[in-house]
C-alpha cells in the first residue's frame, strides 16, 4: 500500500534510471498540465493560516501521559513514537497550495494519502497539539472535478506524482501493471459495461483504496468535531462517486492493482480488471460510512441512500466473492474465477460489516488457525500456507504491518470478539516493543513468526525510525488496549477497561474537547480498585473489571471512585 519501491528495495534512484527514457516527459506532462489547476473545487478551505509547527520538547508535558507500573517498557516505546512523529510534521511549503500543517511518512518527497490516514488515527489522540486529521486536507484540496484523488502528491510542488497523472487522455489503465517492480503500461478491460466517460484524470496506478471517510470518523470518535464532517462532506462524496465511475467492473464489483499490496501474490490474477475483496468491501466500508456521517449532520435521505448501496454491494460480495467450500473470501479474475490465494485482503470484509455472524466466525477461525494467519506477531498479510510466504516478511509476503492489523482490530470488534482484538493489538505491541528494546528504533513493518523487524524478500531490513503508520501500536494501541480507555465524544463518554493489578492510567488524555487525568490503583486490602478522576468537564466514565460494568458520572474537579 501506498509504496512505489519494490519489495526487494529498489531504491528511488533505480527506480528512476530504469524509467529514465519516460522520466522528463512525464515530469513535463505533470508541471504543464492544466487540469492541476482545477483541483480541489469541493473544499471550502482555500489557504493556509501560518502557524508554529509544534516541537516535541515544548509540547511533551502537554501530551497524554500514560501511567502504566506493570510494563515500563511500553510507556518509554510510546515516548519514542511521539519523538519520531515530530520529525514529521510539516507546514505546507511555499507555492504548493496546501491549506494544513501535517503530518507526513518521511519515505520521500511526497506525501501519501494511505500512510497519512492512518496516521491521523494516532496524531487524533494528541488533537489539537498536533497536527492530525487536518492533514487529510492537502488531499480534498487537490481533488479533481471527476472526483479523484492521487494517492502521491510531491510534496514541494502540490503536483500529483507525475507518474499517476492521465496526461494521455486514456481510458483508464495501469503504468506499471499489476506486478511489480515496474512492469509495462497496461489497459484496464471493463466486462459487461462500458468504459466510462469522461476519461479518469489518474491512472489506476493512483487510485489508492478508500478509508478517508473512515479516518474521519476515528477522529470524530474521540474529537467530536461535527463541524469538520460538514466540511469533508462533499469531498467524500465526490470521491465516493469517482471509484464507482471510474473502477467498478461490470460485475459490480472493484478493480485493483499491485498499489493495494505491492508484492502480493495474488496480484498476478487480477491483471487487466480483476476485482479486490479488500477494495470492495472498502467501497461497502466507505457507503456506510458516509450513511454515518448523514446522520450525524441531519442528511437523513443521503444516509438512506448510502446504506442501500452497501446492503446491494454487500450482498454482491457475499455471492461471488465468498468461497462456501473454504469459508474464505477471495478475488475475482477478469473472467470472475475465484483467485484461490488467502491474503489479509479477505478480513475487510469484518470492518465493512459485509460478513454474517457465521461467515465472522469462520474467518476468527483462520485468524486462530497457525497454519494460515494465526503466527507468533499476528495478522500476516498472506496466510502462511501460501506458495511464496516469508516467514521473515517479505513485505506483502507475509510482514506485518500496523495499518492492516488495525483494519482486522475493528473489524473484530464489529462483530463482538473484543477479547481476540484485545490479544491482537497487545501481541502487536509487545513485539514492537521488544524489536524496540533490543534496536532501539520502530521499524515499517515486522516479521511473521519471530520478534524482528520485517525483512524484504532479498533479505535487507525495512525502513526504520517509522512513525509513519507504525505508530499506531505504541501510541493508539497502548492507550486504547493497554491502559485500556476508549472514547464516544459524540456520547460523551469514556469506557475504560482496566486489566492491569498494578497502578494504571493517564494524565492529560484528551478526548470531546476535555483533558482529563485518570489513575486506578488497587485499594486498601486489595478490595477493588480506587479511581481517581481529574476532569475540566463533565462526562460519563464506564469502567470495566473483572467482567463487571459500573457507570459514573464525572463532574468538573476531582473526582473519587471506588470499584469492587
Amino acid at each position: 500500500m501506498e509504496r512505489y519501491h519494490s519489495p526487494d528495495r529498489f531504491s528511488l534512484t533505480v527506480l528512476l534510471v530504469v524509467l529514465a527514457g519516460s522520466l522528463v516527459m512525464a515530469q513535463d506532462r505533470g508541471s504543464h498540465d492544466p487540469r492541476q489547476a482545477e483541483r480541489g473545487k469541493y473544499f471550502e478551505k482555500k489557504s493556509y493560516a501560518p502557524a508554529l509547527v509544534p516541537k516535541f520538547e515544548e509540547t511533551r508535558l502537554q501530551l497524554p501521559s500514560p501511567i502504566f507500573d506493570e510494563n515500563q517498557l511500553l510507556v518509554k516505546l510510546y515516548w519514542k513514537a511521539w519523538e519520531l512523529a515530530f520529525r514529521n510534521f510539516h507546514e505546507p511549503a511555499a507555492n504548493s497550495g496546501f491549506v494544513s500543517e501535517f503530518i507526513d511518512a518521511a519515505f520521500n518527497d511526497n506525501i501519501f494519502l494511505w500512510d497519512t490516514a492512518f496516521m491521523t488515527m494516532f496524531c487524533t489522540v494528541a488533537h489539537p497539539l498536533v497536527p492530525g486529521i487536518a492533514s487529510l486536507d492537502n488531499f480534498y484540496i487537490k481533488q479533481h472535478p471527476t472526483g479523484e484523488i492521487c494517492r502521491e502528491i510531491q510534496r514541494s510542488s502540490g503536483l500529483d506524482f507525475v507518474y499517476w497523472v492521465n496526461a494521455e487522455d486514456s481510458t483508464l489503465f495501469s503504468r506499471w501493471g499489476w506486478i511489480f517492480p515496474p512492469a509495462q503500461q497496461t489497459p484496464v478491460l471493463y466486462k459487461d459495461r462500458t468504459a466510462p466517460t469522461p476519461n479518469p484524470r489518474l491512472t489506476l496506478d493512483a487510485t489508492n483504496h478508500p478509508i478517508l471517510a473512515w479516518a474521519e470518523l476515528e477522529s470524530y470518535r474521540i474529537t467530536g468535531d461535527a463541524a469538520r464532517l460538514r466540511l469533508v462532506w462533499e469531498p467524500l462524496v465526490r470521491y465516493y462517486r469517482a471509484f464507482q465511475t471510474y473502477l467498478r467492473q461490470g460485475n459490480g464489483l472493484y478493480i485493483t492493482d499491485w498499489a493495494s499490496m505491492d508484492n502480493s501474490p495474488r496480484n498476478p490474477s487480477l491483471n487487466q480488471g480483476g476485482t479486490g475483496i479488500d477494495i470492495s468491501s472498502e467501497m461497502v466500508l466507505f457507503a456506510r460510512n458516509l450513511a454515518e456521517i448523514a446522520q450525524l449532520l441531519g442528511r437523513q435521505q443521503d444516509a438512506i441512500t448510502f446504506t442501500t448501496e452497501a446492503d446491494e454491494l454487500t450482498i454482491r460480495i457475499n455471492k461471488l466473492m465468498w468461497d462456501q467450500k473454504d469459508r474464505f473470501y477471495y478475488d475475482l479474475t477478469l473472467d470472475g474465477g475465484r483467485v484461490h490465494v488467502k491474503t489479509i485482503a479477505a478480513f475487510w470484509t469484518l470492518l465493512a460489516r459485509v460478513a454474517t455472524p457465521e461467515q465472522a466466525g469462520s474467518l476468527v477461525s483462520e485468524l486462530q488457525n497457525p497454519q494460515t494467519f494465526g503466527r507468533l506477531h499476528p495478522v500476516p498479510t498472506c496466510a502462511a500456507n501460501e506458495p511464496g510466504y516469508y516467514s521473515t516478511g517479505g513485505y506483502w509476503r507475509g510482514a506485518i504491518w500496523a495499518p492492516t492489523n488495525t483494519m482486522v482490530i475493528r473489524g473484530l470488534e464489529n462483530y463482538g470478539y473484543n477479547d481476540l482484538a484485545r490479544t491482537i493489538a497487545l501481541k502487536h505491541l509487545q513485539v514492537v516493543a521488544d524489536v524496540f528494546e533490543r534496536s532501539g528504533t520502530i521499524w515499517e513493518n515486522y516479521a511473521p513468526d519471530s520478534k524482528e523487524p520485517g525483512r524484504n524478500t532479498d533479505s535487507s531490513l525495512v525502513a526504520k525510525d517509522f512513525v509513519g503508520w507504525s505508530g499506531i501500536g505504541p501510541i493508539l494501541y497502548f492507550l486504547e488496549y493497554g491502559v485500556g480507555l476508549k472514547p464516544n465524544a459524540a456520547r460523551n463518554e469514556l469506557t475504560w477497561r482496566i486489566e492491569s493489578t498494578r497502578r494504571v492510567g493517564c494524565t492529560q488524555y484528551r478526548f470531546n474537547g476535555r483533558v482529563v487525568t485518570l489513575v486506578a490503583q488497587p485499594a486498601e486490602r486489595n478490595r477493588g480498585i480506587t479511581i481517581t478522576v481529574d476532569s475540566d468537564g463533565v462526562f460519563m466514565l464506564k469502567i470495566e473489571h473483572r467482567g463487571q460494568q459500573k457507570v459514573f458520572a464525572v463532574s468538573k474537579g476531582m473526582n473519587r471512585f471506588v470499584v469492587p
